[in-house]
């Protein structure tokens, strides 16, 4: 199984490769203290994507079970130097989101002492949502859909208090656990929110533009990026994964069909625009055609997890602060929406959902 997760063994630099006689003659205390893989026995494969191999593993000195992720070295991806920096940001973010329910957790960086490659050691969570969606194959209800969006808002709730975006919400990095509760992974494209009113300005982060560039192989994920990610706009913050939220909203109500379907950039640009038009001019009856089982405070909560203006979408905390959330009741048709950007319709009693 290892070599499922890794790259063909490769020889350390030859010691002039290494340094100049001088510096073999210095000492220096390492920068990072690594586990060494070899205390885990890789199981099988699970996962894969741009960033990495993800593997079953067992712990060889507690016998828990944990998920190992090995982070592809090299420029774009390719098996090369290990990408200290890039593991190092990844496994940075998400121990700033430790001890929360909602997000996988780490437990340790470890190296190859053979080859230098990295690994970032996590919980077994369970299988993506992408993957349960598939077998399930029908809707989820509107209760199981509330339910689900609490549980992923609590966790942007929680990643964006630590000054992290995430960049790549979809459902293959959502895993389900044995009880049903969701966990937010895959942090390879996650990035710390720095600058102007916690936006990233991407061109000054390390490896910024070739994160850019992986990102943009990928047409699956493409379709949960918000407009300001389609059109590379330098700045953007945390709404942009409040939009990707709307989207995987919108999956588990039509049974695992994405929002969007289109597999080029401008295609996709166009299909957030005419979105846009559709909420503009008919408001929450905008989602009339795929998503009728879904309450008019339901509505309003997708419709503003989706609008297109990143400053008009709440934040995670404000989301769930919507009656949607609160109420137990179905709130009165009269009841004005709380997200800006969209107008009513007027529903009779019985149109009401």
């Amino acid at each position: 199984m290892a070599a499922a997760v890794a790259p063909a063994a490769r020889k350390r630099p030859a010691p002039d490769e290494a340094g100049s006689p001088a510096d073999a003659g210095k000492k220096k205390r390492a920068r990072y203290q690594f586990e060494n893989i070899d205390d885990y026995e890789m199981l099988e494969e699970i996962g894969e994507g741009i960033f990495g191999v993800v593997a079953k593993a067992r712990d060889r000195r507690t016998g828990a079970m944990v998920a190992v992720k090995w982070i592809r070295g090299g420029e774009f991806g390719e098996n090369g130097t290990p990408n200290l920096p890039a593991v190092v940001r990844e496994a940075g973010c998400l121990a700033a989101c430790r001890g929360h329910p909602g997000i996988v957790q780490i437990k340790n960086v470890a190296k190859s002492e053979e080859t230098g490659d990295l690994y970032i050691v996590m919980e077994l969570a369970g299988p993506s949502l992408r993957s349960r969606l598939e077998r399930r194959r029908q809707p989820f209800s509107e209760d199981e859909t509330r339910d689900a969006m609490r549980q992923l808002l609590r966790a942007a709730e929680k990643l964006h208090a630590t000054g992290t975006i995430h960049r790549d919400i979809n459902p293959d990095n959502i895993l389900v656990g044995a009880d049903g509760a969701l966990k937010i992974c895959g942090f390879g494209c996650a990035m710390p929110a720095r600058g102007v009113a916690g936006k990233t300005l991407l061109e000054r982060l390390v490896e910024g533009a070739t994160v850019q560039r992986q990102e943009k192989l990928d047409g699956t994920t493409m379709q949960y990026r918000s407009p300001e990610q389609l059109i590379w706009s330098r700045w953007y913050g945390p709404e942009g994964d409040i939009y990707a939220l709307g989207c995987v909203m919108a999956e588990l109500l039509t049974g695992g069909e994405p929002l969007f379907t289109a597999t080029t950039e401008d295609d996709m640009i166009e299909q957030t625009l005419d979105l846009r038009d559709d909420i503009v001019t008919m408001g929450v009856e905008a989602f009339d055609d795929v998503m009728d089982h879904l309450s008019l405070a339901g509505r309003e909560v997708l419709a503003g997890l989706l609008s297109y203006d990143s400053w008009e979408r709440p934040t995670a905390a404000d989301a769930l602060k919507h009656r949607w959330f609160t109420e137990e009741t179905k709130p009165p048709a009269a009841v004005e929406p709380e997200f800006p950007g969209f107008v009513v319709p007027l529903f009779t009693e019985t149109g009401d959902k």
